[in-house]
């Protein structure tokens, strides 16, 4: 984690962000908990805990910084709350996440499977992708077990032309 960490405030300072105090409680909180999807609130009673004075708006402004800044990722799984998570390196393509539909537990898989999609709708329509996003969403094992007459499927069927 001191690694992660070093390589974190270096990404900062080269784009000149100074790290307060509370700056770096924020980023100490994502990095303690970066194998997680933080909401703000999350990061808040994290970083309150372990230092007691913060307010929710400096957590929110700082979460913002450190997306701008490209070192957290903010993802909304469809449930109306914004997660964080570190972006530990400058990789072109973020992972992918299963999101379970019982628990709302989000999982992580790496494995790249759109780079010739990309390629075929960027050479299709002239439109350069520099980045892609994918979801899956269902039923964990453990929602499973409890439930096995949980939904084969919840999906609408949409057509996009």
């Amino acid at each position: 984690m001191k690694d992660l960490q070093a390589v974190l405030r270096q990404r900062l300072e080269e784009q000149n962000i100074r790290l307060t105090r509370r700056r770096k409680a924020v980023l100490a909180a994502l990095i303690q908990e970066s194998d997680k999807h933080l909401s703000a609130e999350d990061v808040y009673l994290k970083v309150k805990e372990a230092e007691g004075d913060i307010g929710l708006a400096t957590v929110y402004r700082t979460l913002e910084l450190f997306n701008m800044a490209g070192i957290i990722h903010a993802a909304d799984f469809g449930d109306g709350c914004k997660r964080f998570e570190v972006v530990a390196d400058n990789a072109p393509h973020y992972h992918h996440h299963l999101v379970c539909l019982g628990c709302g537990r989000i999982i992580e898989f790496s494995q790249d499977l759109l780079e010739d999609l990309e390629q075929q709708v960027g050479e299709k329509t002239g439109f350069k992708i520099v980045n892609h996003s994918l979801r899956f969403y269902g039923y964990c094992r453990e929602c499973q077990e409890k439930n096995p007459a949980a939904p084969a499927s919840g999906r609408r069927h949409t057509t996009v032309r």
